[in-house]
């Protein structure tokens, strides 16, 4: 009974040890994004673990940050700012923080390697309650998607 109590014990004792070196990890690299919890979760796990240059955040991965030229950004900002619906956010108090390359990399038949980026997302934040992601097609010149998160908070006394 003794070695089974033991036993248990330590099982338990790894499982914690494993979920908080676990934790820690999230927490450290949320952190490093600047942002806690599941806004730092979506931005720092499902969009890359981010560096900063010139101020804007730039994707990334696991294997390190991207550099973006000042240019590109300029191009991508450009194109987003064209639209209509992005204007209009601007407007409303929204501000860009972050841009943004979805690169992708292809092996031909002859096996060549060409990485590219024809897509990119611009971030854009209000206040700390509002944040949107904006699609550009590089290639087309337009934005193709834009999504809105808003997180609304109720304070009861």
């Amino acid at each position: 009974m003794y070695r089974r109590n033991v036993l248990i014990l330590l099982s338990l004792i790894a499982i914690a040890v494993v979920i908080g070196s676990m934790m820690y990890s999230v927490y450290a690299a949320d952190n490093e994004v600047g942002t806690n919890g599941v806004a730092g979760w979506l931005n720092g796990r499902m969009m890359g673990t981010c560096g900063r240059m010139n101020g804007l955040r730039h994707g990334g991965g696991p294997y390190g940050s991207i550099e973006v030229s000042e240019e590109y950004e300029e191009n991508v900002i450009n194109i987003a700012k064209n639209d209509p619906d992005v204007q209009e956010l601007l407007n409303n108090g929204y501000n860009i923080t972050a841009v943004r390359p979805i690169i992708t990399t292809k092996v031909d038949a002859q096996s060549n390697v060409v990485t590219k980026t024809t897509n990119a997302i611009v971030i854009l934040q209000k206040d700390t309650t509002s944040r949107a992601s904006v699609w550009v097609d590089l290639e087309g010149g337009k934005v193709t998607k834009i999504v809105i998160l808003t997180r609304t908070v109720i304070e009861k006394s």
